[in-house]
């Protein structure tokens, strides 16, 4: 053998096996750029295509009644199934950037159900979500068809993300689980609540709160602030702002009229609902939190709503969080990182990007931020 042949074989060779090793690479980059929305020229210099999927929806079994859910099924054989639980939102199965994030994961070879959550679609963040994914976990793995390994990947999003780590603790389904990944979630939702009424970090410093999460907490308050012939009334006014502020955030101008119905519905409302509505519709986060922080146990002591409360889970575990989150302060993922390493688990992933927005990417990327959000996606794929 020549010594020129030699030396183009080992190159070929190093030139294989480097490219074999930046391809997972190579993959996250991709499916970040397409998950951004953003129309990148440098995403066509990525040999990375999307593979078909298809669609069906399902009626998950669980035993506070089914959760309609929708299964996106690649093109060929999948050997990885997870499931996503969005966060609060009223859109369901049919919300463009859950379909959006389902349908590229899919298109990754990923079986994905997406399972939108009943309570968490009317704003409602309480215990019996978090019996739901324990329940939408057991009949998934309990069929080979949708699992073939018999586990799947819990993912979860904004609260979604702190219930999702709940349950993968409960002992039913702790084996089940191959990972579990939190975008924007929290460990303690006590600690969440005194953030979103205080504005105050743990550390003592402060962060302007969104008042978005204030309302959504409020609703659980609402027997204990109003007589009980106006709760009903009032869980309809804070809710038709809070649709109108999911739509504001992608278009301002759709918004107006919900808005103006929030008015509408509160002009209705017998004193003291009245006042709180007013508030709401002010936007007074400072007045709202001086209400709900009396009762932040009440509102969110069932340690089925908090991770740092109940059993940790046995699967590897990757926290992602906006650096400047203003909904789930990017502190809970911190030091639900610290307790769950002081309980003795040892696969805990963390990354806080200011390329993050609460739950959303950012279109304002350095390239040390997509470094850091590739190299963590790589792990939590792999």
């Amino acid at each position: 053998m020549t010594y020129l042949r030699r030396f183009l074989i080992i190159a070929v060779v190093v030139v294989a096996i480097t490219a074999w090793l930046a391809m997972p690479y190579v993959s996250a980059l991709a499916i970040l750029i397409d998950l951004s929305g953003q129309d990148m020229p440098m995403r066509q210099w990525l040999p990375v295509s999307v593979g078909q999927v298809t669609t069906r929806d399902l009626e998950v079994p669980t035993r506070h009644g089914v959760v309609r859910a929708r299964l996106y099924v690649p093109k060929g054989r999948s050997q990885k199934t997870w499931i996503v639980v969005p966060g609060v939102h009223a859109g369901g199965v049919d919300e463009p950037r859950l379909v959006h994030l389902t349908t590229r994961l899919a298109g990754a070879g990923i079986t994905v159900l997406s399972l939108p959550l009943p309570d968490l679609r009317e704003f409602r963040i309480v215990g019996r979500s978090t019996d739901q994914i324990e329940d939408a976990v057991l009949w998934v793995t309990a069929d080979d068809a949708l699992a073939p390994n018999g586990t799947v990947g819990l993912v979860g999003v904004s609260f979604g993300g702190g219930l999702a780590i709940v349950a993968a603790g409960r002992p039913s389904i702790a084996a089940r689980i191959d990972r579990v990944v939190s975008f924007g979630g929290y460990g303690d939702l006590p600690r969440v609540i005194e953030y979103l009424c205080t504005g105050r970090l743990p550390d003592g410093t402060v962060q302007p709160a969104h008042d978005y999460g204030v309302a959504i907490l409020l609703l659980g308050a609402l027997p204990h602030l109003v007589p009980s012939d106006q709760v009903a009334g009032l869980e309809a006014s804070i809710r038709a702002f809070l649709d109108a502020s999911i739509v504001d955030d992608l278009d301002p101008q759709a918004a107006m009229p919900l808005f103006a119905r929030a008015r509408q519905l509160s002009a209705t409302l017998p004193e003291p609902a009245a006042a709180i509505m007013r508030d709401v519709n002010a936007r007074d986060a400072a007045r709202l939190g001086r209400l709900l922080l009396p009762l932040a146990g009440v509102v969110g002591g069932d340690p089925a709503l908090s991770a740092e409360r109940s059993p940790i889970p046995r699967a590897p575990v990757f926290l992602i969080h906006g650096a400047a989150d203003t909904v789930i302060p990017q502190t809970e993922t911190v030091s639900l990182a610290a307790h769950l390493r002081a309980q003795g688990h040892t696969h805990v992933s963390t990354l806080l990007s200011p390329a993050i927005s609460h739950a959303d990417p950012s279109t304002e990327l350095t390239t040390r931020d997509v470094w850091q959000l590739v190299h963590m996606w790589v792990e939590v794929v792999k």
